[in-house]
């Protein structure tokens, strides 16, 4: 029986957690500069990776435009949102700008070849957000999630610019066989869309236009054109009581 060494599941726990306070506070990056780069190296080697200093030093290089990508979204969600206060409380207390961190982390070294370590920090942030990207998805600048739980982003999925996501919102793919792997599987979303809460999108020949707006509770398998409104339409009757009974 092959053994997997699953221990690393804590390793990277501690290393997603890090990063990302290193990202945003300059004294945690001075603290944990050199944990930072050990612990990546220890675990892409565990993972069968030898080059892990040189994948680093690449990294590296490519953290300070992800916090420029970062700091876009937040001003995004505290342009969207009029329940924010400040862009403190975005960084600080905001499930979902977190999720986009982790992201957009990951999805770097996902880009540089690392495939199991993204996601595990994806899963990771997936268990403490209940928001699910994987970290192979494209993601364009100012990207805005609200409340978050729920959201399923797949590993295909092109996202544009200034686009806006809602609770429960899954841009998925249509089953397909494993040799089909490779190929596009999920939604393309054009720049400057929203998609309200608990809309489903599959397909990965499925494009939603730009300037569309999707409303909630919509199943979409074929493409939207630009500058649409998708809504679903259900019955919903209001009557008064009699006796205190409602009919």
């Amino acid at each position: 029986m092959k053994s997997y060494n699953v221990c690393l599941k804590d390793t990277a726990k501690k290393f997603t957690k890090r990063l990302f306070y290193s990202l945003f506070d300059c004294e945690q990056e001075e603290a944990h500069g050199n944990y930072l780069e050990k612990t990546f190296v220890e675990i892409v080697s565990k993972l069968g990776i030898e080059n892990g200093k040189d994948i680093w030093a690449t990294f590296k290089i490519q953290l300070p435009e992800i916090r420029q990508k970062l700091d876009l979204d937040a001003i995004a969600f505290e342009n969207n949102d009029p329940a924010s206060h400040s862009l403190a409380e975005i960084y600080l207390a905001y499930p979902g700008f977190y999720a986009i961190s982790i992201y957009r982390l990951s999805h770097a070294l996902y880009k540089l070849g690392v495939y199991i370590l993204p996601r595990m920090m994806s899963e990771y942030i997936h268990g403490i957000t209940g928001v699910d990207i994987h970290p192979g998805a494209t993601i364009g600048e100012s990207f805005y999630i609200d409340h978050g739980t729920g959201i399923v982003i797949g590993e295909t999925s092109i996202i544009g610019k200034h686009v806006k996501i809602y609770q429960g919102v899954t841009l998925g793919g249509i089953s397909v066989s494993k040799s089909l792997a490779s190929t596009k599987r999920h939604p393309t979303i054009e720049d400057n869309v929203c998609i309200y809460a608990n809309a489903t999108v599959l397909g990965g020949d499925i494009t939603i236009g730009a300037n569309s707006i999707i409303g909630a509770n919509v199943w979409i398998t074929q493409s939207v054109p630009e500058n649409s409104l998708v809504t679903y339409q259900t019955e919903i009757k209001i009557r008064p009581k009699k006796n205190g009974i409602q009919e």
